[in-house]
């Protein structure tokens, strides 16, 4: 009789711990570590983090252009071109928060190939015309030409489809964006 009631008492929380466990199962919200943010691997994570304030800082500059620059065709350019680091890094940061990872910013203000420096922003809201002009060119045409070595980094080593698949993306853009960027330069020191 004494086995008994240890047995019957113990089926209760038995039943209790297996319908705790299929309610949490059922949850619709992800839990942290699932396998989609566990698919972002290290190279994903640092070429998104990477990206974003490379994109950033290039914003800074296409606002400029407005203003100040001289060249109808490069005006229209950086419209176009901030437009689309707009685009990108609503992109970027989406891809960011699917990761995982936090937003640290472990690449805010550096000054590395590609960057935009703070430099480069301040000698720039001094200049207009021509001297602008060539500054912008110059410091968007190594934005870029970065960019598209990162990208293709990140789609040869990436771990996310995703991340992987825009780095496809934004190489093809910025080959184009080269393009354009020469085009509206084409006769122009």
């Amino acid at each position: 009789m004494q086995l008994r009631r240890y047995v019957l008492s113990r089926r209760p929380v038995r039943v209790l711990l297996l319908a705790a466990l299929l309610v949490t199962g059922c949850s619709t919200q992800p839990v942290a570590g699932t396998p989609r943010a566990a698919a972002f691997n290290a190279t994903d994570v640092a070429w998104i983090q990477l990206m974003i304030p490379m994109d950033e800082r290039a914003r800074l500059l296409t606002d400029l252009a407005p203003a100040r620059t001289a060249d109808p065709a490069l005006a229209r350019f950086a419209g176009r071109a901030a437009d689309r680091q707009e685009a990108e890094l609503a992109v970027l940061r989406g891809l960011l928060a699917r990761s995982g990872a936090p937003d640290t910013r472990p690449h805010e203000g550096h000054d590395m190939p590609g960057m935009v420096s703070a430099d480069t922003l301040r000698r720039a809201g001094a200049l207009s015309g021509e001297e602008f002009d060539r500054l912008f060119a110059t410091a968007l045409r190594a934005h870029l030409a970065q960019s598209l070595l990162l990208c293709a980094g990140e789609r040869a080593s990436g771990g996310a489809g995703e991340a992987r698949e825009l780095a496809g993306e934004l190489e093809k853009a910025g080959s184009e964006q080269l393009a354009l960027l020469d085009a509206a330069r084409s006769g122009k020191s």
